[in-house]
């Protein structure tokens, strides 16, 4: 285990009826200005809009809201609400809804108190001297953005990460409730989602994590279930309280501790995202059965372990490299029994654009991705073929 610091100062409000929790989360945080992000009509469907717009109401605080935000949310939106925010004076961004409506309230809190392009962030690692508050009411459990420090953004070319505290959200409101209407597909993709989540950081090269091992195994067993038990049961409730709470224990990095995460397997779809758009919990789905694929004949020892633990493959009559070997197909399995796609032909993705993103990933073969096994430009392009 390695030396850390942990640090995570989000509200959690989890359950049902937890909105009514709102007006008391507005009034700690000082709130007189609040921005609205989200996207579609949905948020009205539920009755969070009108929610919403009624605590702001009796308590005085001026509200605006936009409801432009994409899959893959694109920096072009945050800057036109930075400008918005600027001029009237925003100290409050609320994201209603997933991961990419909540990264593009990140990154518009970012913008607000900023003389520059909000996407110096992203692209130069600048480091932020103020960000204005966050909150959430999570809708979509997967991202796990709702408690983390990171937010995603694209422009167009580049699907960028920025992570820093001052970007966490001030409080969350999770209630299972608003997950029900869910389709089937953005329910699977989000389950993708908080698997990728977990796999990332149990690969990892540090030895004598045994805490944060049990934990992210214990964690996936529940997601394994419970995934299966919403995509049979689609108003289990129970299941999906599960799920909602697993999205945010799989990315608030608590499971970070005292161990390197690879975050490999995410590089690689965050170039297949920005190059086709493809939906992240399923384009995950597709690199995870490849990146282990790969794995199991380049490192592999943890592999090994989760196949182990977790699917029950039997190291007495396997080898550490079979057991690996495994592990890939077990992936596919749930990833199928999820009704996702596993592979890139199946999303009609050939392999024509392979050297360009494996270029941009790298910086034209300068830098490697991933800790648990580096991916220089070759290694990057063979996971990618290895995904077809």
């Amino acid at each position: 285990m390695i030396n850390f610091q942990y640090y995570n100062p989000a509200k959690i409000v989890f359950g049902s009826g937890s909105i009514e929790k709102l007006g008391c989360l507005l009034k700690e945080a000082n709130a007189t200005s609040l921005l609205l992000v989200y996207s579609g009509d949905f948020i009205k469907e539920l009755g969070i809009y009108e929610s919403v717009a009624n605590t702001c109401r009796e308590l005085g605080v001026a509200f605006y809201e936009n409801g432009d935000v994409v899959p893959n949310p694109s920096i072009e939106l945050v800057r036109k609400l930075s400008v918005f925010g600027k001029e009237i004076k925003v100290d409050f961004v609320l994201a209603v809804g997933g991961g990419s409506a909540i990264d593009t309230a990140k990154a518009v809190a970012l913008g607000i108190p900023y003389a520059g392009d909000v996407w110096d962030f992203f692209e130069k690692g600048i480091l932020p001297d103020v960000a204005v508050p966050v909150g959430v009411i999570s809708t979509l459990p997967a991202s796990g953005s709702e408690t983390s420090n990171c937010a995603i953004l694209s422009n167009g070319e580049w699907k960028l990460g920025f992570e820093d505290d001052k970007i966490i959200p001030k409080f969350a409101i999770m209630d299972p409730e608003y997950t029900l209407k869910l389709p089937e597909y953005q329910t699977a993709c989000g389950v993708a989602d908080i698997l990728s989540h977990l796999l990332e950081r149990y690969f990892s090269d540090v030895k004598h994590t045994d805490v944060t091992d049990y934990l992210i195994e214990g964690a996936v067993k529940a997601l394994l279930v419970n995934g299966e038990r919403v995509i049979k049961s689609p108003d289990d409730l129970n299941a999906r309280a599960e799920i909602q709470w697993l999205a945010s224990i799989a990315h608030n990095n608590l499971l970070d501790t005292g161990r390197i995460a690879d975050w490999g397997s995410h590089r690689i779809e965050h170039e297949l995202s920005a190059q086709y758009g493809i939906t992240h919990g399923e384009g995950m789905a597709v690199v995870l059965v490849a990146w282990t694929k790969f794995a199991a004949t380049e490192k592999p020892w943890k592999l090994s372990q989760l196949a182990t633990r977790v699917f029950g493959v039997d190291s007495y009559n396997h080898s550490e490299s079979e057991c690996a070997a495994k592990l890939s197909a077990e992936l596919e399995k749930f990833f199928r029994l999820l009704n996702l796609h596993t592979t890139l032909n199946e999303l009609g993705i050939d392999n024509k654009d392979f050297n360009a993103m494996a270029n941009r990933a790298t910086v034209n073969g300068t830098k490697t991705v991933g800790h648990y096994i580096p991916l220089d430009k070759a290694k990057f392009v063979s996971v990618l073929n290895l995904a077809l």
